[in-house]
């Protein structure tokens, strides 16, 4: 069975700092591209980034330079770190991941709530 359980999230002022967790079971981890995708409250999905099997990363234009995300494929986990917190960050964070091949994202973590507030 196929398990995303993202953690870290919480509550940070503008300017701080957060990182997020989310470890996998279930498929061969270290073959897969991951992903973080986030809602922000009333909004749609919007990709954040993503890492490939070769460590390859990618960013949404609005997080680049701020975000830097990681994979360590002997703990099964993907790692979000987040510097240089924006209210508008504020979101549930997901992990995802496509195993079906169709360009769509077929499993999602529970999901974990950033929140940035001064």
């Amino acid at each position: 069975e196929v398990q995303l359980v993202e953690s870290g999230g919480g509550s940070v002022q503008p300017g701080g700092s957060l990182g997020l967790s989310c470890a996998a079971s279930g498929f061969a981890f270290s073959t897969v591209t991951m992903n973080w995708v986030r809602q922000a409250p009333g909004k749609g999905l919007e990709w954040v980034s993503t890492i490939n099997s070769d460590g390859g990363t990618d960013y949404a234009y609005s997080v680049k330079g701020r975000f830097t995300i990681s994979r360590d494929n002997a703990k099964n986990t993907v790692y979000l770190q987040m510097n240089s917190l924006k209210p508008e960050d504020t979101a549930v964070y997901y992990c995802a991941i496509d195993l079906s091949g169709k360009s769509s994202y077929d499993y999602w973590g529970q999901g974990t709530q950033v929140t940035v507030s001064s």
